[in-house]
């Protein structure tokens, strides 16, 4: 499979139209990615930890605490507008 392929078929694949020139480039710079892959590749990791995060997470917990959210007044008396006991709120449609 050629390089120009490749890149044809990513291209088609992205929905891309590319011109002869940008497939050249494309395919060029495609081509340092995959050295560089290939260069990590050799790189001893035996000695490394498996992660799924850079750095450690914790679980950030508090105490629930009981406090009233609403004054002891109606909580519908602190809205904008209210008919028969509702909310009013403007019509989006």
């Amino acid at each position: 499979m050629s390089g120009k392929f490749d890149i044809d078929h990513m291209a088609q694949l992205a929905r891309l139209r590319l011109t002869d020139s940008e497939k050249v480039r494309l395919g060029r710079q495609m081509e340092t990615i995959i050295e560089y892959i290939d260069h990590l590749d050799k790189l001893d990791t035996s000695t490394v930890e498996p992660t799924s995060h850079v750095i450690p997470l914790e679980n950030v917990f508090r105490e629930d605490v009981k406090k009233q959210n609403f004054p002891d007044t109606d909580p519908l008396s602190l809205a904008l507008a209210q008919k028969n006991r509702h909310y009013e709120v403007p019509k989006i449609i």
